[in-house]
């Protein structure tokens, strides 16, 4: 190896090198993983990590960027908004989605999210195709060339207006994954239960903010994850259980996996680090989502889920509304639990959060961090060359400083939301240099690139 091999290194950090870590250098060429060892010769750029870890670069495989949702609601952030925020919170690479409304033909949707992303995103991107009509030819043949050509995710609704698959068209779809090697995702609410509650609080006067939890019974989650694990062990298909919230849901998921189910499962922080109560605080609109915050019984049970391996992914499940009547009040400030649009920011802080608790402060280590955060989502996607610090990988690395410290604040992220639904949260653990395909993208907390840098990723077939 002469020395003008190697365009840059990574030197004298701690590494995390699939399960092992220890000290090493890491050198890159051409964007990608070249050589990994100690005391490699000079090249044209140094980076000193000596006292940082290194991990490999996030990888968020559910967020959702420049979104209509089903009810005609634009979120708050576009790509360069929300991969600026990713970036300076770790993340190099993100899934978010590519969302289809009743009459649209599905090319046409992932053509125009795909423009959008090469023009706003820092960092490299794919899609999940939101299935909301298989009518038209869609699931004849938009869905599966799309698939053929690298788009290998599926998102199914089992709940809400117009975006809702019924029981058959689900069927249809995961049929089809299985012949044609795609993914299928579900965020598994019945929609029947929580249309009954909602009913039942609105006809009592129960119409605040709070109520929305009980508006989105545990037994909702419980049911739609059952049916879905049973339709895919029915058709043999390879499903991903989104935003795990409950005892029960992780307990039907692990005893499907038994069964030799192919279903894999990720959760969020805001089921870690929230439960029911933060409905009570001032201004709750700020943490409305779908599912709910449950109990503190659930977050055991999730943790202990990840610990045993039966969820494998963090997601931040980023879904950005302002608080304003842009956002969250779109259809006014004093309505319905039902009327205001859920979801809360997370790209930033999902790294930091998870840092921290599996650690900082011990809960799992440094090596299953790195796994659940970055490899196994890259895995379970097929996106072949991320969520790792191998050779021949792209060099998407993340520099972290495992004692700098920082006390969120009212609104101190770097996306177009307005608010940080952790405010009040003191994290210690941050990443301070970022790199994507070997390019640095923040140094020293401060980010260096520009939108539109972005490559989107073809799937190759899921692992799950």
């Amino acid at each position: 190896m002469t020395k003008t091999t190697l365009d840059l290194i990574i030197r004298g950090g701690i590494a995390v090198l699939g399960h092992r870590v220890q000290q090493a250098d890491i050198g890159v060429r051409g964007g990608r993983v070249a050589a990994i060892g100690d005391g490699l010769p000079k090249a044209a750029e140094e980076i000193d990590a000596r006292g940082l870890l290194v991990l490999p670069g996030g990888v968020d495989s559910h967020c959702h960027i420049e979104q209509i949702s089903g009810a005609g609601l634009m979120n708050a952030d576009t790509f360069e908004s929300a991969t600026r925020s990713a970036a300076l919170g770790g993340t190099t690479t993100t899934i978010s989605f590519a969302a289809q409304h009743p009459g649209h033909m599905m090319r046409k949707v992932v053509g125009d999210y795909a423009k959008l992303a090469r023009k706003g995103a820092l960092i490299d991107h794919a899609f999940h195709m939101i299935v909301s009509d298989t009518g038209n030819g869609n699931l004849a043949d938009d869905i599966p060339a799309l698939i053929a050509e690298g788009h290998r995710s599926i998102k199914i609704f089992t709940t809400y207006d117009k975006v809702r698959q019924d029981d058959k068209s689900i069927l249809d779809l995961l049929d089809l994954a299985k012949r044609a090697g795609a993914l299928v995702c579900f965020h598994a609410e019945n929609d029947g239960l929580i249309r009954h509650m909602t009913e039942k609080l609105l006809a009592a006067g129960k119409t605040a903010p709070h109520y929305h939890a009980q508006s989105h019974p545990r037994a909702a989650e419980v049911e739609a994850i059952d049916r879905m694990c049973r339709f895919a062990e029915f058709t043999g298909a390879r499903i991903m259980i989104f935003h795990v919230s409950t005892v029960e849901g992780a307990q039907i998921i692990r005893a499907a996996q038994a069964r030799g189910v192919a279903v894999a499962a990720e959760t969020c922080p805001h089921y870690l680090f929230m439960t029911e109560d933060i409905l009570q605080r001032e201004n709750p609109a700020r943490f409305l989502c779908s599912p709910p915050q449950r109990s503190a019984a659930d977050q055991d049970a999730l943790w202990a889920a990840m610990a045993d391996g039966t969820i494998t992914i963090i997601t931040s499940d980023h879904a950005p509304y302002r608080m304003d009547a842009s956002g969250k009040f779109a259809n006014g400030a004093d309505v319905a639990f039902n009327r205001i649009a859920n979801g809360m920011p997370g790209l930033e802080t999902r790294l930091p959060l998870m840092f921290n608790a599996m650690v900082t402060e011990g809960r799992m280590g440094l090596a299953a961090f790195a796994h659940m955060t970055a490899t196994a989502p890259a895995r379970a996607f097929g996106l072949a060359t991320k969520g790792e610090i191998a050779l021949g990988f792209d060099a998407d690395i993340a520099l972290w400083d495992p004692k700098l410290r920082h006390d969120y604040g009212v609104n101190d992220l770097h996306d177009n939301v307005g608010y940080n639904p952790f405010e009040g949260t003191a994290v210690t653990g941050l990443p301070v240099t970022l790199l994507s395909r070997g390019e640095v993208i923040v140094r020293d907390r401060q980010l260096c690139a520009g939108p539109g840098r972005g490559k989107w990723l073809p799937m190759t077939e899921p692992g799950v």
